[in-house]
């Protein structure tokens, strides 16, 4: 029973007061207490019940967002914030009982997962611990980063402080791409880089042992061998890298040993070995430093544990520890991740037998489990980068699967044929010439004993290519060297080029950096080979800005966190929107007494009341009064210029990604595209206001909103429901619509039980439900679905994620196909709005959107506009694709089905002849597609000679007609005031709000989000519509409110860059003139406002340039008739 008690400011009294209020729950007893807060309450719980149920669910690791409020609220009171002492653990007096995260993380491993449910409950408390992990580990993180959490070995060198806090152990990784590149020598950097070639070119004998061209090893001697002769010259190799190279490889943490690190922790916890644990790990980059967070490994803490550690090395294989019952569990894990079990000596020449690197650590901690850890080199090394500074330069894990599957495929064919030799046409790429890599298996098969006794499985050797001694005959060595160089050879002349291919025929059609990015991981191909990928797109521009805009943006993000790692806390928000300004502007370095001013002008802002605090402005303005501080601070970012910042990022892009970008890289960076990548890139949360980007310094300290971390994590993912997906995907491929829906519900069902409905994953079972249902006719489910999918994607990967743009699309199309095109034309709208956000208005997947919005615009009747959409969606592809693509010929096949439905036959059998044309000379005369288009141009060729006859029947017809017309209207003048009256009424006001209506339907009535769209109020306005023209009334097509065109220029300048905003905003002033001015009656004005009415019909839509000339000219020709 919950009652209000007599306590009062100063004394605590139990006893019941005097106004009696009792109530069985809390709420119940406010709501009796207090009116307001029972009205209130009531408001809320209808709010939440009126939403879609998934819109109620929390998100377990949001995405970061990159846009702020504009303008930044005042800093309020809330008296909540005091909590915040009760639940930050920064001190020495931890508040509550930590979490062991290891304890719980193999706890839940160890469950039972041997029937479908038990699988499920284990999956689900492994996403649940993990995730928990990774939200700790952020909030420790940035503890760390803040000097909240002290190190526990103080006495060290700052890049080797250790933490550890809530039973969390922290470490920093260093940026060692940027550190070679200030140590590089300017001679050294614009030496030769041949094709693939490594990043260091810091010695001659190095130098030696670069790929060339045809991406063989030039000196296979020096990657690695068991011969004295050829571990000597592995000595000679790596004794000319400088001393402070050999300890950042050995010693400290880069973000590529961090990286792998990571992945190679998600490949043991997906081969999920029993009897072999890993920590949980998370990756958490804040402020322009990589955190590396780890759970506690038992019994590591309470002393010396160098006794525990039974498998791997912990010098660099000086010492290599051993033991046969972590061998056995090694070695089962090594064969589901093609690990090949192989010899190596140690410094004293001992030879051990191992199924893992040398460099990973095999520990039994104080819970007497079996930990393995440092598993930086899971995958073999990349035999097209070597060198010393190359040395976690691997191949991923994707690659590795996709090659022993091309290889198995290939070999089973073989047998079933009964050849003995193997050929590698399954392997190849279509006009890629290679060398015959199955001939090589083949050698390797007779030289390999492991390869002979199971010829289905491909085992590599993580060692070779490194600086470790390798044990065994020199056969078997160089058979392992031959294999990993054939899958180094695989990715550089088979995966890279048939990715290239699937790029430029639209297979793969990535928006942004980040979709990029996954689509190389997808196909097996490192980042680092972007530059490669930007090479063979040259002829497509959409492809290779896309590219360049990425090398640019990864270049501009090591430099900007190198600038924050340098930046007092207080001085983030002038570091980061000066930086900017030279990124995005035209800046130079300015003194000591701009910077002043520049503080000075900061204590007028009212923004420091964000989430990560900028520092308070009269603190910032006494340190750079200070001398010294004011002297570090101007030299650690405010010495920047615009020149020198490109400068860098030009030589990183350079030395990273060999990749040279063009002198006018300023200029063609896309600069809204640019800007949303580095925010999120590096955690940046910028106003969210119109910016001057051709301004020279366009951001001020107050745009700059916020920090946030970016996390790289282990969550594990669901593997059952992933085989469901890909099944099922498979028998919707194949037009088994039961089936596949079955699989997917299946799928959908144990995501939710695993993971919760706010995942990726779910998102995308939703999809294919979706999908399933459309072509099963059942939009209203479809819908359903759609809805889905389109929360989860806003809630899990960002309002303007390009997933989230397609999700809006599919939603207009399964709209479209229940007769409510408006509703379906809202959608669209946003669709291209966050399509032109990510990838800018030079992009397929805009034209493709502008050919659906064409449809639906035909499907209603309004030709005009769908000519218009597809005009547009014609020029963006013959300018980003070639007059001869596939996707131009769709075009043309469009644009004659639109002329078809006008009755312009013989415009139409024009377009279609186009689109066969490029048919033929890209699938051939054979091919259904061919056929079909031979057949439309038929199908027109008649309908124009039917057009043609029924002309010439109907001549003498229509002038007999016409005759008698004109004898009627003058026999009845009252009946030509009639028509004057009707016509200028009509063309001006259903011109002008038609003009309106389209735009209001494009932009959406600048609404948040096209899915809260009132039908019911839509019903009833089309039913006032109809009844005020049965009284001959004019209302307003579609209640089209006024407010909604001002956002038609902002599209404008986003979608189209090749049309300025000027003229359509004149056209749209001068109609709203006329709208306002009503319509004057006298022959002159009707002749204006005829005029004013054909220009606003000439008009395109958002996103669209002039009309067809053809349309036009017809529209000519009619008003010269009429007015002959």
């Amino acid at each position: 029973m919950f009652y209000v008690n007599s306590s009062t400011g100063n004394t605590l009294d139990p006893r019941l007061s005097k106004t009696t209020f009792e109530a069985t729950t809390l709420v119940g007893l406010l709501q009796k207490i207090s009116p307001k807060f029972k009205k209130a309450f009531r408001e809320i719980l209808e709010r939440r019940a009126s939403a879609h149920p998934f819109e109620n669910v929390q998100s377990l690791l949001p995405p970061n967002s990159w846009l702020g409020l504009y303008p930044v609220p005042d800093h309020k009171r809330d008296a909540a914030r005091a909590e915040d002492a009760l639940t930050l653990s920064y001190g020495s007096e931890l508040i509550g009982m930590q979490r062991d995260w290891n304890e719980e993380l193999q706890s839940c491993r160890e469950f039972p997962h041997t029937t479908p449910q038990e699988r499920i409950l284990r999956d689900r408390a492994l996403y649940k611990v993990t995730s928990d992990f990774v939200d700790a580990a952020i909030s420790g993180a940035i503890g760390v980063i803040s000097r909240c959490i002290p190190p526990i070995n103080p006495t060290d060198p700052e890049c080797f402080h250790m933490y550890v806090h809530n039973n969390i152990f922290f470490s920093f990784a260093v940026d060692g791409d940027l550190e070679q590149l200030s140590k590089k020598p300017a001679s050294n950097a614009n030496s030769n880089i041949e094709s693939l070639s490594p990043v260091n070119g810091s010695s001659d004998k190095a130098s030696s042992s670069l790929l060339h061209g045809d991406g063989g090893i030039a000196n296979g001697e020096k990657c690695g061998g068991s011969t004295t002769k050829e571990q000597d010259s592995v000595v000679d190799v790596t004794s000319d890298v400088s001393a402070e190279t050999q300890l950042t490889e050995s010693e400290q943490a880069t973000y590529a040993s961090a990286n792998n690190d990571l992945k190679g922790t998600k490949a043991y916890q997906e081969a999920d070995v029993s009897g072999l644990y890993n920590l949980a790990m998370a990756i958490i980059d804040y402020r322009g430093h990589r955190v590396v967070a780890q759970s506690v490994l038992p019994g590591i803490l309470q002393g010396d544990k160098s006794d525990s550690l039974l498998y791997g090395s912990v010098d660099n294989g000086k010492k290599i520890c051993w033991n046969e019952d972590f061998h056995s569990k090694v070695l089962e894990a090594a064969k589901r991740l093609h690990l090949k079990e192989h010899a190596v000596h140690d410094g004293s020449g001992n030879v051990f037998k191992l199924a893992a690197p040398v460099e990973c650590k095999g520990i039994v901690g104080s819970d007497d489990r079996h930990y393995l850890l440092d598993l930086m080199r899971v995958t073999p090394r990349d035999a097209n980068y070597t060198g010393p500074g190359s040395r976690f330069c691997i191949l991923r894990p994707e690659l590795i699967t996709a090659f022993c599957q091309a290889q198995a495929a290939e070999r089973s064919k073989c047998k079933s044929e009964g050849d003995a030799s193997l050929s590698s046409d399954s392997l190849k790429a279509p006009g890629v010439d290679e060398q015959d890599l199955t001939k090589e298996g083949r050698d390797e098969d007779a030289s390999s004993p492991a390869q002979t006794e199971s010829s289905e499985e491909i085992l590599f050797n993580p060692n070779v290519f490194t600086e470790f001694k390798l044990s065994g005959s020199q056969k078997e060595i160089s058979a392992d060297e031959e294999n990993v160089r054939k899958v180094s050879l695989y990715l550089k002349d088979v995966v890279l080029p048939k990715f290239i291919q699937d790029l430029c025929t639209l297979e793969v059609s990535p928006m942004d950096g980040q979709t990029l990015t996954e689509a190389l991981h997808a196909h097996g191909i490192n980042v680092r080979y972007i530059g490669k990928v930007a090479d063979g797109t040259k002829h497509l521009p959409h492809l290779w800005d896309l590219c360049s805009n990425e090398i640019v943006v990864r270049s501009a993000k090591h430099i900007l966190k190198d600038v924050l790692r340098n930046t007092e806390d207080h001085d983030f928000g002038p570091a980061i929107s000066h930086f900017f300004n030279c990124f995005f502007g035209n800046y130079q370095a300015v003194g000591a007494k701009v910077i002043a001013n520049v503080v000075h002008s900061r204590t007028h802002k009212k923004d420091q009341g964000a989430h990560q605090s900028l520092g308070k402005p009269s603190r910032g303005q006494g340190k750079w009064k200070s001398g010294s501080s004011a002297r570090r601070n101007q030299s650690s970012y405010m010495n920047v210029s615009s020149e020198t910042l490109w400068s860098d990022i030009q030589e990183f892009a350079k030395l990273k990604y060999q990749f040279e970008l063009p002198e006018d890289a300023r200029s063609r960076v896309k600069k809204i595209s640019v800007i949303r990548n580095l925010c999120q890139k590096v955690g940046v949360t910028i106003a969210a206001r119109k910016y001057d980007l051709d301004s020279a310094a366009p951001f001020q300290t107050s745009d700059i909103l916020s920090l946030q971390p970016v996390v790289k994590h282990s969550v594990p993912i669901c593997s059952e429901a992933k085989d469901l997906v890909e099944t099922g995907k498979i028998q919707l491929a194949e037009g088994m619509l039961s089936e596949a829906y079955t699989l997917f519900s299946e799928a959908f069902s144990i995501l939710q039980q695993v993971t919760g409905p706010m995942h990726r994953e779910v998102a995308n079972c939703c999809r294919y439900l979706a999908m399933v249902l459309y072509h099963a006719g059942d939009m209203a489910g479809a819908i359903m679905q759609q809805h889905k999918e389109l929360i989860i994607n806003e809630r899990c990967l960002g309002l303007d994620h390009p997933d989230t743009a397609h999700s809006y699309g599919n939603m207009a199309l399964f709209y479209h196909g229940l007769n409510q095109t408006e509703l379906a034309l809202r959608h669209m709208s946003r669709a291209l709005l966050l399509l032109s956000l990510s990838s800018g208005p030079d992009h397929p997947d805009v034209a493709a959107t502008f050919i659906n919005v064409a449809m639906m615009y035909q499907d209603i009747g309004k030709m005009n506009t769908a000519l218009r959409y597809l005009q547009e969606a014609l020029k963006k592809n013959e300018r980003l694709l070639g007059e001869e693509h596939i996707q131009t010929a769709v075009c043309y096949h469009a644009l004659a089905i639109a002329f078809n439905c006008m009755g312009a036959f013989k415009l139409s059998h024009q377009h279609e002849k186009k689109t066969y044309d490029i048919l033929v000379k890209q699938l051939g005369k054979e091919d259904s597609r061919t056929r079909d288009s031979q057949n439309w141009m038929k199908t027109f060729k008649m309908r124009e000679l039917q057009m043609n006859a029924q002309k010439q029947k109907g001549q003498a017809l229509n002038a007999a007609s016409a005759q008698k017309a004109i004898d009627i209207l003058k026999a009845h003048p009252d009946l030509i005031h009639a028509f004057q009256a009707a016509a200028s009424g009509g063309s001006g006001s259903s011109g002008t709000s038609g003009s309106k209506s389209l735009n209001a339907a494009i932009i959406g009535e600048t609404l948040p989000r096209g899915r809260g769209v009132d039908e019911r109020a839509a019903r009833a306005a089309a039913e006032v519509r109809k009844k005020a023209q049965a009284r001959g009334l004019l209302i307003r097509p579609h209640g089209v409110p006024v407010q909604a065109l001002p956002p038609l220029t902002q599209l404008l300048n986003i979608i189209n860059s090749g049309m300025t905003p000027d003229a359509v905003e004149t056209v749209e002033t001068e109609g709203l003139k006329k709208e306002a001015n009503g319509h004057p009656s006298n022959g002159a004005a009707d002749s204006k406002n005829d005029q004013l009415t054909s220009g606003q019909e000439d008009q395109a839509p958002a996103g669209l340039v002039a009309g067809l000339p053809s349309s036009d000219a017809k529209k000519q020709k009619a008003k010269a008739k009429v007015s002959a």
